[in-house]
């Protein structure tokens, strides 16, 4: 018991200091060409349980029906059970920051043109999976570390469309979409 609660702090403590070396770099650059045609979201099911509510952006921003990428983190969850969104959680965090989740590394190992980060609180597995995932416009919320995100939402995130409505307006002005 002793040593699996030490083993926990030492990848919690190994992941905090990745995260803010991480912070402290710039990030690369992806080339893409201007315009959204793939959006991967990364949500708090804890905070926002309507995950199904983003596949909206296929209509809204006049994508392919499979180029929106819903991952979704709970604190604790039964591998057992059925979610409709692939999920992960504290315990998938491994030695040296690593997720050890296989719905997360398919996740990371796509580019995205728009990365949305759903989430408000300051978890570290879902500050990492930001940091990790390959994005060239990430969009989130104001309350979490603003290295994270290159465009700030401040909306109440139980209000999805007041959210959709804002993302559509600053996409339209940096000339992302139509």
């Amino acid at each position: 018991m002793f040593l699996k609660t030490l083993k926990e702090k030492i990848k919690f403590r190994a992941g905090k200091k990745f995260l803010q070396r991480g912070l402290t770099t710039p990030p690369e650059t992806i080339n893409r060409e201007k315009g959204i045609s793939s959006v991967g979201c990364i949500v708090d099911l804890d905070e926002f349980e309507n995950a199904n509510a983003f596949y909206e952006f296929v209509d809204e921003f006049s994508l392919r029906p499979n180029s929106v990428k819903i991952i979704g983190y709970k604190k604790y969850y039964d591998k057992n059970s059925p979610y409709s969104t692939p999920v992960f959680s504290d315990k998938d965090l491994g030695w040296k920051a690593n997720i050890e989740n296989s719905y997360a590394l398919e996740f990371l190992n796509r580019e995205y043109d728009l990365l949305v980060n759903y989430y408000t609180d300051e978890k570290l597995l879902l500050q990492l999976m930001t940091l990790k995932t390959k994005a060239r416009l990430k969009v989130g919320f104001g309350s979490v570390d603003k290295n994270l995100n290159d465009l700030i939402l401040n909306t109440p995130i139980k209000d999805f469309q007041t959210f959709k409505k804002e993302l559509r307006k600053y996409l339209r002005v940096l000339n992302e979409i139509k």
